[in-house]
């Protein structure tokens, strides 16, 4: 998995691993939740994509847009 970068310094995210249609979230708690197309949609799970890339912002996304549409 890739380190995230944490920009803010508040996030719950400490890594991510993306796939072609899904993306694996670690969060603080030691949790990994996969994020696919079938549970979360394309556009979601391609705007956390981003955000994992820019390193800010992914957490806050996943608890306003996402909630618990993981596998």
């Amino acid at each position: 998995m890739k380190k995230y970068a944490n920009k803010s310094g508040k996030s719950g995210v400490i890594a991510y691993d993306t796939e072609s249609e899904a993306i694996c979230i670690r969060f603080d708690g030691g949790a990994i939740y996969k994020y696919t197309y079938g549970s979360a949609g394309k556009t979601r799970v391609e705007k956390m994509k981003k955000l994992a890339e820019l390193g800010e912002g992914l957490a806050t996304y996943i608890s306003r847009y996402v909630k618990e549409a993981y596998e």
